[in-house]
């Protein structure tokens, strides 16, 4: 069974998909670690609440990014984790540590990739006036919002829509998305040549 850590700065919607989805049996990997820059991030408490370890890691004590990455990684070295499930981590992680983990990072985003990477990726899609948004999981990769392309799925703009009820739909998708993705990953279905990530039998 896969090991299973989480990254997340805020309110964790993700993180709480996939522990659903795990619960059902939709997931055969086993998420042991939710980890978060955000000391009050709502995450950590989601981990709290179904004995999950947690761990706060705060940015202000360490002297660089480098060395913030390296405890992050020596906590997910202990845990023996399998794999990285960013949902909503807020920090770039640096290339020393991407390395690290090569194609055992994933990462989800609000767009259709490669348009509107970075933050801020629905009001980029809604501001530019696109007619299909959407979001994509990913591998991550030293930079951002680049690395192979796992799964994606459209979701198309409603005329006299607002940002909150787009972004309202594109979470819907994410939040069922996010843990086929993870479900293939366990399963060993995921191959990667090149820039490619095939879904194999």
């Amino acid at each position: 069974m896969k090991r299973i850590a989480v990254l997340a700065s805020g309110y964790g919607s993700n993180l709480e998909a996939i522990l659903e989805a795990q619960s059902r049996g939709e997931i055969s990997g086993k998420v042991v670690l939710v980890i978060s820059d955000q000391e009050n991030a709502k995450a950590l408490e989601r981990a709290h609440r179904r004995g999950i370890r947690k761990l706060y890691l705060d940015p202000d004590s360490y002297n660089s990014r480098e060395e913030y990455d390296s405890k992050l990684a020596d906590e997910l070295n202990k845990e023996e984790i399998d794999l990285v499930v960013l949902a909503g981590f807020m920090r770039l992680l640096t290339p020393g540590f991407v390395g690290s983990f090569s194609l055992k990072i994933l990462n989800i985003h609000p767009s259709l990739l490669p348009s509107f990477p970075g933050t801020d990726g629905i009001e980029q899609a809604y501001a530019y006036g696109v007619k299909l948004s959407g979001c994509t999981v990913h591998f991550v990769d030293e930079a951002l919002d680049t690395g192979p392309v796992i799964l994606q799925e459209s979701v198309p703009v409603i005329q006299e829509e607002t940002i909150a009820t787009l972004k309202q739909r594109i979470q819907a998708v994410e939040h069922r998305l996010y843990p086929i993705a993870i479900e293939l990953f366990c399963r060993d279905k995921l191959q990667t040549r090149g820039r490619r990530c095939y879904i194999v039998d």
